[in-house]
């Protein structure tokens, strides 16, 4: 059964850089697209970021070139790496395989959550 455990959470000022990494094990990594979504206290969860099977990319509006997600298939991980955080980008942020075999933000196509990791940007 595969496995998603992120990690590299914490509490980062505003402004500031934080590196998120998904790490999969027990499944066929290479065979999906890979997402980030995020939770919000008191909000629903919402699409963050994809990295396609062949490293094509793609962000949720919010984004605005300040994301940059990648995958290294040699590690089984996906990486999200956050510049000019901002207090509302605070939240649980998880990741997910796509089962669609596409690339997009549509949560109901991804499997495989894992626990999430606590990430909190302070003004």
């Amino acid at each position: 059964q595969v496995q998603l455990v992120e990690s590299g959470g914490g509490l980062v000022q505003a402004g500031g850089s934080l590196r998120l990494s998904c790490a999969v094990s027990g499944g066929t990594f290479s065979s999906y697209a890979m997402g980030w979504f995020r939770q919000a206290p008191g909000k629903e969860r919402e699409f963050v970021a994809a990295v396609s099977r062949s490293n094509m990319t793609y962000y949720g509006d919010f984004v605005k070139g300040r994301f940059r997600i990648s995958r290294d298939d040699a590690k089984n991980t996906a990486t999200l790496q956050m510049s000019g955080l901002k207090p509302e980008d605070t939240g649980v942020y998880y990741c997910a395989e796509d089962r669609s075999k596409g690339l997009g933000g549509v949560e109901a196509y991804y499997d495989g959550w894992g626990q999430g990791t606590q990430n909190t940007f302070s003004s």
